[in-house]
């Protein structure tokens, strides 16, 4: 996740729906349907290592993470979970813990190392190994093309502010079509573009670290771009392709009804919630409630506006807390802030984010209300608490009781009409948490990093009890 956050914002706590009082029952699967999708997921830079090994090129993470100060206690990646020696490990827990479903990134890098021109066969045949263990388990592999970890080539001229990068985009999709195409038809081009446009190129909180609000539209532009020509990349060279695109959507609240908060709430919610989906299906950007959009307009060239849509199978839907904003005066352009959790007595993640479950009701409902969304997927939803350590086993009540919330909640939108299809838990393994180093642990596994031992958490006893009735 995480996306491009004004600040952490937690709102209102809603009391939990699990009860076990007498006539109240606890969820199962079953409750969701035969067809409903299970699964986990990770992500290359966060998991794999081996950053140096059969020929991978530099991403833009390795760079960032090199820079002191950038990432918590100068945590890096180098090793991270070792999924590159371990897959067949953690692929084997995918199956313990019942999951049919697993969502893993490719390393552009580690396929194209320069970003563009030769192939690194020694990545292409590591992705095919995960692909087959995938398969002969009986897991259907779900492919993210992008999850943040941009070759480093690529950056040193422009990145995702250089409009080239359509084009570079288009290769490696290309490339990774016809590699992997034969064997995988699931596949979601960009994970969370927002937060590519907010923390990587505007804050400079994430890699590469750029900061300016100069750099936002042109980044969110070409983005944009590249996830609906990545689309349509996949529909012309997979045959029986389930194609999306995974966006981080907060349910956002005015904190008053004063219209100055509400017209603040439009604009955060023009900002986190419509500005890549709205697009996609030929609405535009979303400049009615946010006129500073209309910037976007001197990036776009004759044909962008239809280059900009594509009829995706199926949005993701990445969901962990709402936010609550007010207007301010001291946040030119945005004229906005959030409201500190700190003000409120709300719960908190070790993330400081507000565990608040009716927020994925809230955002589900909002986007099946889009006449051109054909299904939906939770490709991400989790917390990070502190783990308790009791007679050799991991204690996480806590995340036990924020999956069980956040899925009653998923089934109430569902049973309204929200055609939501699955749900992947993130994360399958703790891993490397971005500019949070390795503090904040998201995953249904534990991970010593010193010795890469694997312990299933309660949480992760949990899903198996819930996925088996």
């Amino acid at each position: 996740m995480k996306d491009f956050n004004f600040g952490h914002t937690e709102a209102l706590h809603v009391p939990s729906l699990m009860s076990d009082e007498p006539g109240i029952e606890k969820l199962s699967a079953a409750d969701f349907g035969k067809d409903f999708r299970w699964g986990t997921a990770t992500a290359a830079f966060q998991v794999e290592g081996a950053l140096a090994d059969d020929g991978r090129g530099p991403s833009i993470w390795d760079t960032f993470t090199k820079q002191k100060g950038k990432i918590k206690n100068n945590h890096h990646a180098e090793i991270a979970c070792d999924f590159y020696n371990r897959y067949e490990e953690d692929l084997d827990l995918v199956v313990a813990l019942g999951f049919k479903e697993f969502r893993f990134s490719l390393s552009w890098s580690r396929i194209l190392p320069a970003g563009t021109g030769q192939v690194n066969q020694k990545g292409i045949d590591f992705y095919n190994r995960i692909i087959d263990k995938c398969l002969a388990l009986g897991i259907e592999p779900w492919i993210t093309l992008y999850h943040w970890d941009l070759p480093q080539a690529l950056e040193d001229r422009g990145g995702w502010k250089n409009r080239d990068i359509v084009d570079w985009f288009s290769e490696y999709v290309t490339r990774c079509a016809l590699e992997f195409g034969a064997k995988v038809k699931n596949w979601i081009v960009l994970n969370e573009p927002m937060a590519v446009a907010g923390l990587g190129y505007t804050t400079g909180l994430h890699a590469p670290g750029k900061k300016g609000l100069f750099n936002f539209l042109p980044v969110v532009h070409h983005l944009a771009l590249c996830q609906a020509e990545g689309g349509r990349i996949l529909r012309a060279n997979v045959d029986k392709a389930y194609i999306g695109t995974a966006l981080s959507c907060s349910h956002v609240q005015p904190f008053s009804t004063k219209p100055r908060d509400i017209r603040a709430a439009q604009r955060a919610d023009a900002i986190m919630n419509r500005l890549f989906i709205e697009p996609t299906l030929g609405l535009g950007y979303p400049s009615d409630v946010f006129p500073f959009l209309k910037g976007i307009n001197k990036f776009m060239k004759p044909g962008d506006a239809e280059k900009l849509v594509f009829d995706f199978d199926f949005i993701g839907l990445q969901n962990y807390f709402r936010v609550i904003v007010r207007h301010s005066y001291f946040a030119p352009v945005l004229w906005l802030e959030e409201v500190p959790a700190k003000k409120r007595n709300v719960p908190l993640t070790a993330m400081g984010w507000e565990v608040a479950p009716d927020g994925i009701y809230e955002i589900l409902k909002q986007f099946g209300s889009y006449k051109g969304i054909k299904e939906i997927i939770i490709s991400e939803n989790g917390a990070a608490f502190e783990d308790i350590f009791q007679n050799e086993e991991i204690k996480d009540t806590r995340r036990i009781q924020f999956f069980e919330d956040y899925l009653t909640h998923v089934l109430r939108a569902k049973k309204e009409g929200v055609k939501v299809g699955g749900y992947l838990a993130w994360s399958l393994l703790d891993n490397f948490e971005w500019a949070e180093g390795y503090h904040p642990r998201f995953g249904l596994v534990y991970v010593n990093y010193e010795t890469q031992q694997r312990t299933v958490k309660d949480s992760g006893k949990w899903f198996t009890r819930f996925l088996r009735g």
